[in-house]
C-alpha cells in the first residue's frame, strides 16, 4: 500500500470529503454534477459523462456496472484532469440493444468515437475489469499505428490482463455459456447485490449497490449480460495480442490491485510481476474486486504516487 507521511494535497482532501458526504448522508458529489452528453454510435445512444480540467483522462469501467463506478475517485481526478467516463454500450444509462455484436472491438471503437467526437488526441487512461481488455485492445491498435489519437499512458485496476491467471465466477462462466440467455432470467437482486459484495473485501458505499442494480436493469439490460460476457472467450482468443499489447506498450503502464480480489486479485500481480518486470505496481491489502469504491482514497494515493515518477502522466 502507498503511505503517505506528508500532509495531504487537494487531491487526497477531495476523496476524503466524498466519503465523509456519504457518510453524512450527502449523495450530491462533484460526479452528479458535472455534465453530461449523448454520443450517437452505429445507430444507438452511449451516455457520457464529463468534467474538470487539464489533461485529458478516460476512464473506462468494467463488468457488469458502468462509468459510475469512478464516482468516489471523480472529485479528486477532476482537480487535474479533464475526465471522460462512458457507459460503453450494454451498461449503464447507454442503449442496450439486443441485437448487436458485443465484442472488446466494438467497445473499443466508442472510445475512438468519442475522441472523435470531443477532439481528444492525447489522453492517459485508467481501467477496471472489462474495461482493462478495451484499454489492451487500444493500445494493440496504438502499436499498430491504427489509433486516431495517443494514449499516453495506461493504469489498470483488477481485471482478467492475464486469461491464464484469472478466475471468472460460476456464474459469469454459466451466463457465458449456451444456457446464458434462459439462466440470465433468474438473476435477482439479491443474488446479484451478494455476488458484487463477496467479490469485495470492502463494504459498497451506501446505496451504490442499488445504483448498480438499477443500472443493470436499465433498457433491458439483463437480456444482453450473456452477450456481454462473451469477453471471457475473448481474452483466451486474443490473449497473444492483448498481452503483447501490455509488453510493448511503448508509454508507462502500471496497476493497482486489491490482493483479495477471488477474480483477479494476487495471481494477477504475480503475473504482472512475472511478463512486465520492471513495470509499477501497488498492492492494496484488504481490497477486493473494485479499488475504486472500496477504498478511492488509496487508489488515489496510489496514482500519485505514479505521477511524481512520471511527470504529467500516470
Amino acid at each position: 500500500m502507498v503511505r503517505v507521511t506528508v500532509a495531504r494535497p487537494l487531491a487526497h482532501q477531495a476523496a476524503a470529503a466524498w466519503v465523509q458526504g456519504l457518510a453524512q448522508g450527502n449523495r450530491v458529489t462533484a460526479f452528479e454534477q458535472a455534465a453530461t452528453f449523448v454520443l450517437p454510435f452505429r445507430g444507438h445512444r452511449l451516455h457520457v459523462r464529463r468534467g474538470g480540467q487539464g489533461p485529458a483522462l478516460f476512464l473506462i469501467h468494467g463488468f457488469p456496472t458502468s462509468g459510475r463506478d469512478w464516482r468516489g475517485v471523480w472529485p479528486a481526478l477532476a482537480r487535474t484532469h479533464e475526465l471522460f467516463a462512458l457507459d460503453m454500450l450494454g451498461f449503464g444509462a447507454s442503449a442496450k440493444p439486443r441485437v448487436f455484436e458485443y465484442s472488446i472491438a466494438s467497445s473499443a471503437d466508442q472510445w475512438v468515437a468519442l475522441a472523435e467526437a470531443t477532439g481528444v488526441r492525447e489522453v492517459a487512461v485508467i481501467a477496471h475489469d472489462y474495461g482493462d481488455t478495451v484499454a489492451q485492445e487500444l493500445l494493440a491498435r496504438q502499436r499498430e499505428g491504427a489509433l486516431g489519437f495517443r494514449i499516453t499512458s495506461v493504469v489498470f485496476l483488477n481485471g482478467g490482463l492475464f486469461p491464464e491467471s484469472t478466475r471468472p465466477l460460476r456464474i459469469q462462466r454459466l451466463l457465458a455459456g449456451l444456457l446464458g440467455p434462459l439462466l440470465v432470467r433468474f438473476v435477482r437482486e439479491a443474488r446479484f447485490k451478494a455476488s458484487l459484495q463477496r467479490i469485495c473485501a470492502q463494504p459498497w458505499p451506501e446505496g451504490e449497490l442499488d445504483e448498480a442494480w438499477q443500472a443493470l436493469i436499465r433498457a433491458g439490460g439483463k437480456a444482453v449480460m450473456p452477450k456481454l460476457l462473451r469477453y471471457i472467450a475473448e481474452r483466451r482468443e486474443h490473449r497473444a495480442r492483448w498481452v503483447g499489447a501490455l509488453q510493448q506498450a511503448g508509454v508507462p503502464v502500471a496497476l493497482i490491485n486489491g490482493i483479495e480480489d477471488p477474480i483477479s486479485g494476487a495471481g494477477i500481480v504475480a503475473r504482472w510481476r512475472e511478463l512486465l518486470p520492471g513495470s509499477r505496481v501497488v498492492e492494496l491489502p484488504g481490497v477486493g474486486h473494485y479499488p475504486q469504491v472500496e477504498v478511492p482514497e488509496q487508489v488515489i494515493e496510489a496514482l500519485d504516487s505514479f505521477r511524481s515518477l512520471t511527470p504529467g502522466r500516470f
